[in-house]
């Protein structure tokens, strides 16, 4: 043991040598019981590369260390594989469980470990996004990673939802909803699209109201969407009566159908409460191996989303213990959001409803307390309409855990049996838990990419795929170009792991606090080729010095897999469950290729009208390009705007916009 800061201990104990057949023996590194403090912490796992596999927190850490080291048969079937995977264990001493709790959140998150859950948002769920960072703000149906000045609505079960919702509304807010390109276009052309004819949209695009006309009519939109929905009425209907007395027939009739409209969308979002509760209810649905979590969020008393997730059980856990690592994970991501400016408003509501206490349940309610900046509770429901909703939110849990077997039914046993596959055909020693995958992309010679995909326990990793573009070996053929991509990605990783000798965190750069790029090896490497591409790659890395990764190539021709130096391939059966994973592997390596390839092609292609501009390089091409988004963009620009562009001055801008306006004379007289 070797002290930290105070308040806290840290220690680490390994020994990667030892094995048992192809999985580490847990015995070998395990710390004698008398050396593991008897206080609250947190741990890490790390495998024989010094990767952290698994995190954790424990009230007592040396009632659940020593838990993870009885006997192997009695483990859950992931605790079981991940201690095995396992080369050492270490831990840090805090002072209270709030304080674990905000470490093993913040661990989580830093090192991404391959065995605990992270409930990742969503992103098939789509929201009502407003784009308050823009100068006409936009409405629009959104899916994807939030974005700073953005606000978002929902998550809705179905975008036809949103549209329904939204098609209703923009009679009385009429806000603009095309993107930047149709906004800009009719702008130019001076007439408002079919939206503004017909009154669902300001037309600010043309000037029939400012910007801060329209912002105003965009955040009634938001404070009606946030439920101050009575104001906005009774505002309405006052209108609508003095329209009435001034014998204004028309406006008082069409102030009578915006009303109709914001009552039917108000209908759509039924009322649960009359308290005006603001609370997420959540509910689970699991076994030993998996769990569905549903969530509905309660805002001034209507039901204003529901998202869901289904997650693999890193180790045994009942009820309480999932709804202690769901609170954490998700409402720090909340906090994490609301912090970036990605989302508005307080990251905890004022009540969390769930089906049982945790077991920390008051460090957890301190922490959400702390993360809110006022008292949240968190309780169960008892009796009343919360109850019954929570019963509600529990059947959509039950329902989504039954859709998701039924979908993936012998899902996992498949993946595993992949692994099993691949391990006896291509006589490996281990199951080749983490697969890359080399593909080539060009046309004639051109342009020549590669890509790098990785699969872990069977399923991509996205997070770690990698592209290249090809200099020195581009003109030889696939076979130098596979050599060059595999010498670069693991001259790197000898790289990293040299640079990770001294490190505290080793695979994270202590600059960026973000994984290395290349920190960790694969057990499997395939290429895209035959046997002359796999013993290329085999080549490289006998230079290298590297003999602990297996190598093959997978021809597309008759799905055959050859061994580098081998004169024949190896056939596996066109039912087999690893030819399979081979294929989704390449596959997905040519689709990551194939994608790199036409971005780079297109930049060329773009950047190629510039040719005759007198002095403007490659580079200065790229750079405009990037600038404006595209040539067709860029020649609609002012001589102005493109000596805006750093590194252009008067004279290049006019040498541009000049060669661009002779490139538009040539194709409009073709």
């Amino acid at each position: 043991m070797v002290g930290g800061s105070e308040g806290q201990g840290f220690a680490r104990l390994s020994d990667p040598s030892h094995r048992l057949g192809d999985v580490a023996d847990p015995s070998t590194y395990r710390p004698s019981p008398g050396s593991i403090p008897d206080a609250p912490g947190v741990y890490k796992f790390r495998d024989s590369t010094k990767r952290v596999i698994y995190v954790g927190k424990a009230k007592s850490l040396r009632s659940r260390l020593n838990s993870y080291f009885a006997d192997l048969t009695g483990l859950h079937p992931r605790t079981k594989q991940m201690v095995t995977t396992a080369a050492s264990v270490e831990w840090t001493v805090v002072s209270t469980e709030v304080e674990a709790l905000q470490l093993e959140y913040n661990w989580i998150k830093e090192f991404d470990p391959r065995f605990n859950v992270r409930y990742r948002d969503d992103k098939s769920y789509p929201v009502l996004a407003v784009t308050l960072n823009e100068e006409y703000p936009r409405l629009h149906v959104y899916r994807g990673a939030r974005k700073k000045g953005v606000r978002y609505f929902g998550p809705y079960a179905h975008a036809w939802a949103i549209r329904e919702t939204l098609d209703l509304l923009l009679r009385v807010f009429p806000a603009r909803t095309c993107s930047g390109g149709v906004f800009r276009r009719h702008g130019q052309i001076g007439r408002p699209c079919l939206l503004g004819y017909i009154e669902k949209c300001s037309a600010p695009c043309v000037g029939k109201v400012s910007a801060d006309e329209h912002r105003r009519i965009v955040e009634d939109f938001c404070d009606f969407l946030a439920g101050r929905t009575d104001a906005m009425v009774r505002r309405l209907e006052k209108e609508m009566a003095e329209a009435s007395e001034s014998l204004e027939f028309e406006r008082a009739a069409r102030l009578r159908d915006d009303l109709g409209a914001l009552r039917r969308a108000m209908e759509k979002q039924a009322v649960v409460f009359g308290d005006g509760t603001d609370a997420d209810l959540v509910a689970f649905a699991h076994d030993e191996l998996e769990a569905a979590v549903q969530v509905f969020h309660v805002r001034g008393g209507r039901v204003r989303g529901q998202r869901g997730w289904v997650i693999d059980k890193a180790e045994e856990m009942d009820v309480p213990a999932l709804v202690e690592q769901f609170l954490a994970q998700f409402y720090g991501e909340q906090a994490e959001l609301v912090t970036e400016g990605a989302e508005t408003g307080t990251p905890v509501p004022r009540e969390v409803l769930v089906p049982e206490l945790p077991p920390d349940a008051e460090a957890v309610t301190e922490w959400l307390s702390k993360l809110r900046g006022s008292r949240v509770q968190l309780r169960v429901p008892q009796r009343g309409d919360k109850r019954t909703l929570a019963e509600t939110v529990a059947r959509n849990a039950a329902e989504a855990f039954a859709q998701h077997k039924l979908r993936r039914a012998g899902d996992l046993t498949a993946r595993s049996a992949a692994l099993s596959e691949l391990q006896e055909n291509l006589g490996l020693d281990t199951a080749p838990l983490r697969i890359e995958c080399v593909d080539i992309s060009h046309i004639a010679g051109s342009d020549v990419v590669a890509s790098l995909v990785v699969f872990e326990d069977g399923v991509p990793r996205k997070s770690e795929y990698r592209r290249f573009a090809l200099r020195e070996a581009a003109e030889e053929g696939d076979v130098a170009s596979i050599a060059e991509v595999v010498r670069r990605r693991f001259h790197r990783y000898l790289k990293e792991t040299e640079d990770a000798v001294n490190e505290t965190t080793p695979g994270i750069d202590p600059e960026t606090g973000r994984p290395r790029k290349f920190a960790y090896p694969p057990n499997l490497l395939v290429v895209d080729g035959a046997g002359p591409q796999a013993t290329a790659a085999a080549d490289v890395l006998a230079e290298l010095g590297i003999t602990d990764v297996s190598v093959v190539g997978l021809a597309k021709r008759l799905e055959e897999v050859w061994l580098p130096g081998d004169p024949d391939p190896v056939i596996l059966p066109r039912t087999s469950e690893a030819l399979y994973l081979l294929q989704r592997v390449r596959d997905e390596a040519h689709r990551f290729a194939i994608r790199y390839h036409r971005e780079k092609r297109g930049k060329r292609v773009q950047a190629s009208a510039l040719d005759g501009v007198p002095g403007l390089g490659q580079a200065r091409k790229t750079a405009l390009i990037k600038h404006f988004g595209s040539v067709k963009k860029l020649k609609q620009a002012s001589v102005e705007e493109i000596a805006a562009v750093p590194g252009f001055g008067k004279r290049t801008a006019e040498a541009v916009a000049a060669a661009l306006g002779e490139s538009a004379e040539g194709e409009r007289g073709t």
